[in-house]
């Protein structure tokens, strides 16, 4: 990227901004009042009133709920068309938008009106009966009929009262002691929990006035169907006319806004920002061929790395031209501008600012949506390496083995494409990202024996099959396989933090020296890898679990056998790692503090395992409690689900068959149809539904979670930092107007 600057007459800004934006390529820099004599620019004439068209389009787009896809490219309009027009829709939208408001409201006011009446059509008791005496006192409310005669006869100003009684609601009429008294029955239920209500003012029945409300409702619906119809009518007219507008007026908003961001005197202006180098040449002619001598382009700099290992940007006087740097790509290096830059040339100036230049991140359509996972930490700096092509090929695959499970992978990809299908931006990226891991999970499943929520679905096939892994770890048979996917998540956390230190060599060799990237990056690099081949080694094996050793030939199936590193390797390993921590001690001291990370960090990948067995334990329970299981003594322990009272029946009489669980399904019994028999098989689908369903959202919080935090912390924290800034270059693609 190259930092630039145009500056020139305030007499030919207009220009200069028409012709920088039709180019979309300058990615603007803010100037933030660094020097005497400069301030920042103000929007030019008719900024306000641009605005105050574009928030009135915007408003009209709202209520007539305009959707993207209602308009085709055509020209754009000018002032006087557009301001005509607008005002027309304006108008004609205000005024039927005013009649829906207000027949809305009344559809409301007749609603809550009706909701009034409902205690006194359970009351049955005529609304004309209930005012209106000057003799006697009438109080509806919503209590209880006892507590209330209790403390009407307790009352010494009440002569004497009746209650009726309708549901949860009851009528007083009471005769106070003193004619001339008011308030007395609600002065003697003072201590009663009751909820007055006010008696509308209607003669009718309860029933009668509700269906005279019911009816002025219908009307009010009438009529709102007719005005929610001149705006579909004047929707179908104006959308891509406002469509139009909206483009054009963000347009020019953001031309005669461009200012704001630009250093200026009273007849001067500086703009600056970045571009990419390889577009530098044809941005300076087209602003040079818009304006002419009037302005001067120079490139101050461009981003590069020193000897000194600080990322700065060369002046490009300095430099004589330096070869194009790369953006944060494909997974590519970056390149970043830290330092305070000098004069670019004998006329220049000093830059606005020392930020860093913005980065572009592409990455493909299949690893692509992965950048959201990476954004989320941080877009890379222009000196990082871009690491979302490796989370597009860790992170499903992490998520995949955790659930394993070919029924939840094939729900999470139909989610997955749910979201791909029917959003746009980040949710549409979410969804992609569930697609492949619920691809990864299927994938998974099927190694793991064809799992099918928490059943082993190869034994539906015809046929003795034999499948080659016998679980998860979760039965007494597969226990051996269990530790083996502890092994197998170890060496997976070693492998992926090795690539992660590799990456820290790499940048600070490029940045720095090989010095520093032996210190800084190859002191971890030897402590990682020269610990755990210590660790598989034979050297001191006292300590060391046999499932280490024991893993690979399960894996293998057989077909490699591994007893550990020769003693020799060990003692190597342990050397290297020796030698890890002197560098370490002599180029960063400070970090001796955390020299068991390298053994502490592949340990906590084991959480793929965990997790592993922690959600193929949760199905295996829902299954269990749904349909019941047995152990086969005679065979290796595998369990087995029951499914039927007839196959319960068989394994209570089979001595070789051990029962874990009954099951709910297996009180239903076909050959005698009961009450209880058919509860239970609901309740037992029920049970089986709801809990895999539970599975499957935690799947999503446990593995998903445990997979980002294994990349945000255990690798990115060993070559990442984040904080970079998006490319944004000043312009717009046109998607509805013609540039006429």
């Amino acid at each position: 990227m190259s930092r630039v600057s145009v500056t020139g007459s305030k007499r030919v800004i207009d220009d200069v901004i028409e012709a920088a934006y039709a180019h979309h390529s300058l990615h603007v820099t803010d100037y933030d009042d660094r020097y005497e004599g400069f301030d920042p620019g103000t929007s030019l004439e008719g900024a306000e009133t641009v605005n105050e068209r574009l928030v009135t389009v915007r408003s009209l787009e709202s209520i007539l709920d305009v959707d993207a896809d209602d308009a085709e490219v055509a020209r754009s309009l000018d002032d006087d068309e557009l301001d005509a027009e607008l005002d027309r829709v304006r108008d004609r939208v205000n005024d039927l938008n005013d009649q829906r408001d207000e027949l809305q409201g009344a559809i409301r006011d007749r609603q809550e009106e009706i909701d009034r009446m409902e205690p006194f059509a359970e009351l049955g008791i005529d609304l004309e009966y209930l005012r209106g005496y000057d003799s006697v006192e009438v109080v509806v409310g919503e209590a209880k009929p006892a507590a209330v005669e209790a403390a009407l006869e307790d009352a010494e100003t009440i002569d004497v009262f009746d209650v009726f009684v309708g549901g949860d609601v009851l009528a007083i009429v009471a005769k106070p002691v003193d004619g001339d008294a008011e308030g007395v029955v609600q002065d003697a239920l003072v201590g009663v929990d009751i909820a007055l209500l006010d008696v509308p003012n209607a003669d009718a029945s309860p029933e009668e006035y509700v269906a005279e409300l019911e009816a002025e409702q219908a009307d009010l619906r009438d009529e709102l169907a007719g005005v929610e119809a001149e705006l579909d009518s004047v929707k179908e007219e104006a959308a891509g006319f406002l469509l139009r507008a909206e483009e054009a007026l963000t347009i020019e908003a953001e031309k005669k806004e461009a200012p704001l961001s630009f250093a200026t005197t009273e007849n001067a202006f500086v703009a600056e920002g970045w571009v990419p180098t390889e577009s530098y040449p044809d941005f300076e002619a087209a602003i040079v061929d818009a304006v002419g001598d009037h302005v001067e382009v120079e490139e101050l700099e461009r981003a590069s790395f020193t000897p000194d290992g600080d990322h700065h940007a060369e002046p490009v006087a300095e430099t004589g031209g330096a070869a194009s740097p790369s953006q944060a790509a494909g997974g590519g290096d970056t390149e970043d501008a830290t330092a305070e830059p000098e004069a670019a040339t004998d006329g220049g100036h000093a830059a606005h600012g020392t930020d860093d230049p913005p980065v572009v991140q592409d990455n493909g359509s299949a690893a692509g949506p992965f950048e959201l996972l990476v954004q989320a930490f941080g877009r890379p700096k222009y000196s990082e390496f871009d690491p979302t092509l490796l989370v597009f090929l860790t992170f499903p695959a992490m998520f995949g083995f955790m659930i394993g499970d070919v029924g939840y992978g094939v729900l999470y990809a139909a989610i997955g494409f749910f979201m791909y299908s029917r959003f746009e931006g980040a949710f549409r990226e979410l969804g992609s990202v569930a697609m492949w891991a619920g691809g990864f999970t299927i994938l998974f499943g099927i190694y793991f024996g064809i799992d099918l929520f928490g059943y082993h679905a190869y034994q539906l096939l015809p046929g003795d099959v034999h499948w080659p892994v016998a679980g998860k770890g979760l039965s007494p048979a597969d226990l051996d396989w269990g530790l083996s996917f502890l092994v197998v998540s170890v060496v997976f956390g070693i492998v992926h933090l090795n690539i992660g230190h590799a990456l820290s060599f790499v940048s600070t060799l490029q940045q720095h020296d090989v010095k520093h990237a032996l210190y800084e990056a190859g002191s971890w690099l030897l402590i990682l890898n020269g610990a755990w081949i210590w660790i598989f080694s034979q050297h001191v094996p006292g300590p060391k679990p046999d499932f280490l050793f024991e893993s690979v030939s399960l894996l293998t199936f057989g077909v490699v056998s591994f007893s550990g590193f020769p003693v020799v390797v060990g003692i190597a390993g342990a050397l290297a790692a020796l030698l890890g921590l002197v560098l370490l001690g002599i180029g960063e001291p400070p970090e001796l503090a955390e020299f068991l990370s390298p053994i502490v960090n592949v340990i906590s990948y084991a959480r793929i395992m965990a997790v592993l067995l922690a959600k193929g334990g949760m199905a295996l329970a829902v299954n269990l409690l749904a349909f019941g299981a047995y152990i086969d003594k005679g065979g290796e322990g595998s369990f087995h689900f029951i499914f039927s009272a007839e196959h319960l029946h068989h394994v209570q009489e089979t001595p070789s068959e051990e029962l874990v669980f009954a099951g709910i399904t297996t009180a239903f019994d076909p050959a005698a149809i009961g009450l209880v028999g058919v509860v239970a098989l609901v309740g037992g689908i029920l049970v089986a539904v709801v809990g895999h369903l539970v599975v499957l959202l935690l799947g999503v919080t446990s593995a998903g979670i445990q997979a980002v935090r294994l990349e945000y912390v255990e690798f990115f924290g060993n070559f990442y930092e984040g904080g970079g800034r998006a490319y944004l270059p000043f312009g717009r693609d046109r998607k509805y107007t013609r540039d006429d």
